[in-house]
């Protein structure tokens, strides 16, 4: 196979963010692009993004967006400042898609549809005039320590450079189901293992199914560690599942627990974050003064959801069907605890099928961070979830694809003109 002018393309694998923003850039440098994905329609994990409203990318500075980065958040500084946060707010309004930033800086398309942004950078596409193709790679051909061809399922398409990028292990029904770590490693890369990142946690006992269904919103949350250290704290919303906990707020606590094997986590609800103690205990002293005859089960009707009232019973040790003046102020004092610190231990995530996103990937050491090409490999890229960066929600997993799929289009493309 050699370098003659049908070769001398780049062949994209995975039509994710990533993949997507990759072929763009090069195919906008005048450069051939063919796009391979293995669905029949590019840009399938988006749909489900942001709750189906696509959370395109957090209305920040680069340097706030790599403070949301975990773990090699280094290697990111050369792409994310090539093409910040400001820079991708201005790309997808100039491809007909209004933008608008809502709380924490998380910028959605003003029509609150997924399938915008995905819609504007398919036409995008067409108008380069990219090849997209339906085919699952599976193997990275190289010659002489270079990329010069990807097979397929169905085809093999030579090519003078390829970006991998295949997504992380997480939403298999996507197509995320970790073929680009595979085909890295068969490759001699070293792939970091993958962890999930963004997902549910699993609790013990039968609490959590008792209460199956019930969101809780405008609460506040904590996560501790084994040594009580906080590792996370905000606002927002909870939802409780037949497994344990899930919502906004739990997937944004899950990627602060890093080290589900070793150390112990513990979930604190505070169900009345607007109240101090002080005034909690005044308006619990009200609700049992205007109904001294009614049952504890009863008036706490009035201060907790229906679901939540048998859990916060039985933990207070006083029986439901007690009348609030027989309630002792120990019982009370107690009852108050429970409505600031509601804590549930983790028994740890949900399986990694269930992860908005993945940890682990490509190991960051073995990729040049201004170009994502390949140190091992001549004319290989890698852009997206498949590297080993992960982020917190709020837009920041995105924006790190848009980054890197350009970072690795251009690079991509500079290499070809300059054969």
């Amino acid at each position: 196979m050699g370098l003659g002018e049908l070769d001398r393309r780049i062949v994209v694998v995975g039509g994710g963010a990533a993949g997507m923003l990759a072929a763009l850039t090069a195919a906008g440098q005048g450069v051939p692009v063919t796009l391979l994905e293995r669905n029949p329609k590019v840009g399938r994990k988006l749909y489900i993004t942001g709750k189906g409203r696509c959370n395109v990318t957090n209305d920040c500075t680069a340097e706030e967006a790599l403070s949301h980065v975990p773990e090699n958040g280094r290697f990111l500084i050369s792409a994310m400042k090539r093409f910040p946060p400001q820079s991708v707010m201005a790309f997808f309004e100039g491809l007909g898609v209004p933008l608008k930033t809502e709380r924490g800086g998380r910028v959605f398309p003003c029509s609150d549809r997924a399938s915008d942004i995905i819609d504007a950078l398919f036409m995008a596409l067409r108008r380069q005039r990219v090849d997209i193709r339906q085919d699952r790679a599976g193997q990275i051909l190289v010659r002489d320590g270079a990329v010069v061809g990807v097979k397929g399922e169905y085809s093999t398409y030579p090519c003078a450079a390829a970006v991998l990028a295949t997504g992380g292990a997480s939403y298999p029904l996507t197509g995320s189901t970790g073929d680009g770590y595979e085909m890295a490693a068969a490759l001699g890369h070293t792939v970091v293992p993958v962890r999930p990142s963004l997902i549910p946690l699993e609790v013990e006992g039968d609490e959590c199914p008792r209460m199956q269904g019930l969101s809780l919103r405008n609460i506040a949350v904590k996560v501790k560690d084994r040594k009580k250290k906080v590792l996370f704290q905000e606002q927002g919303e909870l939802l409780f599942t037949h497994f344990g906990l899930s919502g906004p707020l739990i997937l944004s606590a899950s990627a602060h627990m890093r080290d589900f094997g070793r150390d112990q986590y513990t979930v604190h609800i505070d169900l009345k974050p607007a109240l101090d103690e002080k005034t909690l205990d005044g308006r619990l002293l009200r609700e049992f003064a205007a109904h001294p005859n009614q049952s504890l089960a009863n008036v706490l009707r009035t201060l907790a959801p229906r679901l939540l009232i048998p859990i916060l019973v039985e933990r207070s040790g006083i029986p439901g069907e007690l009348p609030v003046h027989s309630v002792t102020k120990g019982q009370r004092r107690g009852l108050l605890e429970l409505f600031k610190d509601l804590s549930f231990p983790v028994k740890g995530p949900r399986p990694l099928e269930g992860a908005i996103i993945t940890r682990g990937g490509v190991k960051t050491g073995e990729i040049d961070p201004r170009t994502m090409e390949s140190k091992r490999i001549r004319g290989l890229y890698f852009a997206g979830e498949l590297i080993d960066v992960d982020a917190y929600t709020g837009g920041f997993n995105l924006q790190i694809a848009w980054a890197t799929g350009r970072a690795a289009g251009e690079a991509a493309a500079q290499q070809l003109l300059q054969v």
